[in-house]
């Protein structure tokens, strides 16, 4: 924990709206150093950042920590890089409004979401080893990311564009868990969270482009030319855990880019021919109405029960065909068309 002086205090005031900021103990930084938080605090206070609340110290174990505020999450960040955390607030906000466009009619949050960001993957695996328990060793297996983890988002700087895209992807499976009655397969959930990866920004508000998404064209087009695409069946079978346990890239990123793909194919094939069977799809899951026998309810409602191999193929074929229909042959070669079409106008990374 950070070390603290009963002694002396320095009371950091925010005169910023409704911002606050807790004390700041002088034995907390070096002697004869300004405390990087004071600074921090005082440039956020000056910019004024879109969206964010309130900022005040958090003390924590790994690092000098800020806890940011928004209308619905609470940020815990080590990370004190003025063009990040002064973005930061809006980034969120943002993604929250565009998870809400997902649904027929916008949901509530009542009880703040939690996010982890810190200045770097040792802070971050610290964390996890701390967090996470026995699925740490998973999550170190990340490269370069983020992860989702009882109901918390946990995030390392990776640069700033990249951060905000990890955040904004996990971002999205924390807002699902929370307000979806039913969990989403595999697919559907990861390829909805890929639809907030790539982002334009203006005044401190975000735009979620997908057909932007370069990362996830490219792995795509990678996956064509080398005619790895997995056929429809087995990607709506498939978990992350899975492809990320087989340790072989070229699995994970078909797994990835085709499942952003194909989430995008329902949204945008054809005029949008299957939009609404892909809206009434999300919102039946969300209210809990998905037609499932009573084993596979209890899996997709219970959180603490892992959504396996089997549960993933089980119930995404009963989701396919009861909303997208049975015959497979003909959705798969539009699907392959759609495919081709989008990475042919494939954007510069």
């Amino acid at each position: 924990m950070l070390r603290r002086s009963a002694l002396i205090w320095i009371i950091v005031i925010v005169c910023l709206g409704s911002f606050r900021s807790d004390r700041i103990e002088a034995g907390e930084a070096g002697a004869g150093q300004q405390d990087p938080r004071a600074g921090m605090i005082e440039h956020l206070r000056q910019q004024n950042p879109q969206d964010l609340k309130a900022v005040e110290v958090w003390n924590n174990q790994y690092g000098p920590g800020l806890k940011l505020t928004t209308a619905h999450y609470e940020i815990f960040t080590t990370l004190l890089k003025p063009s990040i955390l002064q973005r930061s607030p809006g980034l969120i906000e943002s993604a929250y409004k565009a998870y809400n466009l997902q649904l027929p009619k916008p949901v509530e949050t009542k009880i703040k979401f939690t996010i982890y960001l810190f200045a770097n993957r040792r802070q971050w695996e610290d964390f996890t080893n701390n967090f996470a328990g026995e699925q740490a060793a998973i999550f170190r297996r990340i490269k370069a990311g983020a992860y989702y983890h009882n109901g918390v988002c946990v995030a390392y700087d990776i640069g700033s564009k990249r951060t905000f895209s990890v955040l904004a992807h996990e971002g999205w499976h924390q807002f699902s868990d929370r307000h979806f009655k039913f969990r989403p397969p595999s697919w559907l959930d990861e390829g909805i969270a890929m639809l907030f990866e790539a982002h334009t920004a203006a005044d401190g508000t975000f735009n979620f482009e997908p057909a932007q998404n370069a990362y996830r064209l490219n792995a795509l087009k990678k996956t064509l030319s080398k005619n790895k695409m997995l056929p429809l069946r087995d990607l709506i079978a498939t978990t992350p855990g899975d492809v990320l346990a087989t340790d072989q890239t070229e699995a994970v990123l078909a797994f990835y880019s085709q499942s952003y793909a194909l989430v995008r194919f329902l949204q945008e094939s054809g005029g949008g021919k299957r939009l609404d069977d892909y809206r009434r799809l999300l919102a039946d899951g969300l209210r809990g109405d998905w037609p499932l026998d009573e084993v596979s309810k209890k899996i997709a409602s219970d959180r603490n029960i892992p959504r396996n191999i089997l549960w993933n193929h089980l119930v995404s074929l009963v989701l396919f065909h009861e909303y997208i229909g049975d015959d497979y042959e003909p959705v798969e070669k539009e699907y392959l068309a759609f495919c081709r079409r989008i990475v042919a106008d494939e954007p510069q990374q």
